[in-house]
């Protein structure tokens, strides 16, 4: 144990004998910093109020000047100071006082006041410790430098760093306005299972386990996508998930193997439809979040005013490489890849010119953009386009250069289902992220599934546009890493 421990244990001590309890089971809580400086704001210099409150909080710096105390306490919103006399506070409280230490939980009570350089504060008459801390909280905590210490310890990030804290309330709201959204137009969340025994609804390595009671391997979602359609086929007709999705990837400024996802499931509507809809949805978010639809992230300008671009997947590749998807021939393609990617190596003409438009277009997609029309290879669960049956419909919108989203017009005729899951099966010899075939899916379909669109939207990321953080772990409270 440190010397920091053992003082304050000795601390401890003192009040233990003296007959005070350092850690109490409540405290009456009056009012918050909030309020508190907004409902006392017309208080005079020199003056008190005649209301007394109570406030509890986290105790962030301590000043003595002369029998006078001058202590910044922090609740969960904001800080606020209070004014503690010696003389004018119970004998008790002196003795709190004399053992107290910065980061130690106290509760006040006291009338609003205001000092001669005209800080509104508590004039407190009373003092109650409320949790003596052993560890005193680090220095210069939130310094750029402590990244890997604050994703450790986010515990201590939200004491010292304001800023952490403000981008997971922000979090929070975001998250209730996605839902209030959905729930005002007549949505339905629901909740699917976490483990499954057949994974699906994404190409993705997953992590797996094993049940004991059942004998069998389970593994965990890589997207709810698969059991929501089966909720539309049961005669839901519009459904929505907002929970976690694993996968057993990398990790790097976009990516965590663990991350939050919004999925809805519409019937009798398509991709068309939720492009409106999306638009609404997230340009009414960032009004709300932001108070503009212009802003700044990572230094640049963003700019949600409708409507936001829409570029193809070929028209894409047409304006930023010397190939044309629709008249370029598989060798051509291949050769235009290369250029890109060196060791490439040679695939079917639809995942090649979507690979080429990885590494070629999205760099460029900074301002909000829909990229639509995906190649069918690269989109087996969703409908085939209505002028160009080697695309589908298809739309992931795009924001300072990251894919925030995904939607299909859904898939639901089932002789075509099987055959596509079909050949993708022949494809899971060289790679392990394609999904195995789910017999229980194939025949939810062959019950007739009606015209439904669905949409997938990765909330971490757009925490991050709406916060400015550079980075998903940032947005993360407990990030994979970090431990």
């Amino acid at each position: 144990m440190n010397s920091y421990a053992l003082e304050r244990i000795k601390k401890i001590t003192n009040l233990r004998d003296a007959g005070i309890n350092p850690y109490p089971y409540s405290f009456d809580k009056t009012i918050s910093a909030e309020d508190f400086n907004i409902h006392y704001s017309f208080v005079e210099i020199g003056t008190k109020g005649e209301q007394v409150e109570s406030l509890a909080g986290r105790v962030m710096a301590i000043r003595k000047v002369g029998k006078a105390y001058f202590l910044d306490v922090q609740d969960q919103w904001e800080s606020l100071q209070v004014y503690l006399k010696c003389e004018e506070i119970p004998p008790r409280n002196q003795l709190s006082l004399n053992n107290l230490d910065i980061g130690d939980f106290v509760g006040v009570r006291g009338v609003a006041f205001r000092t001669k350089l005209g800080e509104l504060s508590l004039y407190a008459n009373e003092l109650i410790i409320l949790s003596k801390g052993l560890t005193p909280l680090p220095e210069k905590f939130h310094g750029p430098r402590n990244m890997d210490l604050r994703l450790k310890n986010r515990h201590l990030d939200l004491i010292a760093n304001q800023k952490s804290k403000e981008t997971f309330i922000t979090r929070s709201k975001i998250i209730s306005g996605l839902r209030n959204f959905l729930e005002g137009r007549g949505f339905i969340e629901v909740e699917t299972p976490i483990l499954q025994p057949i994974y699906g609804g994404a190409s993705a390595r997953p992590f797996s386990t094993h049940h004991s009671a059942f004998n069998t391997e389970l593994f965990m979602k890589i997207s709810p996508e698969l059991y929501l359609k089966k909720l539309v086929v049961g005669g839901f007709e519009k459904v929505f998930e907002i929970g976690k999705s694993f996968r057993n990837e990398g990790v790097d400024r976009t990516h965590n193997p663990e991350f939050t996802m919004l999925e809805w499931y519409e019937a009798y509507t398509d991709y068309n439809y939720q492009i409106q809809q999306f638009e609404s949805l997230i340009t009414g978010l960032v009004q709300a979040t932001k108070g503009t639809l212009v802003f700044n992230y990572q230094g640049r300008e963003l700019n949600f005013s409708l409507p936001w671009r829409r570029l193809s997947v070929y028209e894409g590749v047409r304006q930023y490489t010397m190939i044309d998807p629709d008249i370029a021939s598989c060798d051509e393609v291949f050769a235009e890849l290369q250029s890109f990617e060196k060791n490439a190596e040679q695939d079917s003409k639809g995942k090649m010119v979507m690979r080429i438009f990885e590494l070629a277009v999205e760099p460029h997609l900074w301002q909000p953009t829909f990229v639509t029309d995906h190649p069918v290879e690269v989109s087996p669960l969703a409908k085939s386009h209505r002028q160009h049956r080697d695309l589908v419909e298809r739309f992931e919108p795009f924001v300072a250069g990251m894919e925030i989203g995904n939607s299909y017009s859904e898939l639901n005729d089932p002789v075509e289902q099987r055959i596509r899951l079909e050949d993708q099966q022949r494809e899971r010899e060289f790679d392990s992220g394609i999904a195995p075939l789910d017999e229980s899916f194939l025949s939810a379909i062959d019950t007739a599934m009606p015209p439904t669109s669905g949409v997938g939207l990765g909330i971490d990321r757009l925490v991050m546009l709406l916060t400015d953080s550079p980075s998903i772990r940032d947005v993360i409270l407990f990030p994979q890493g970090a431990r």
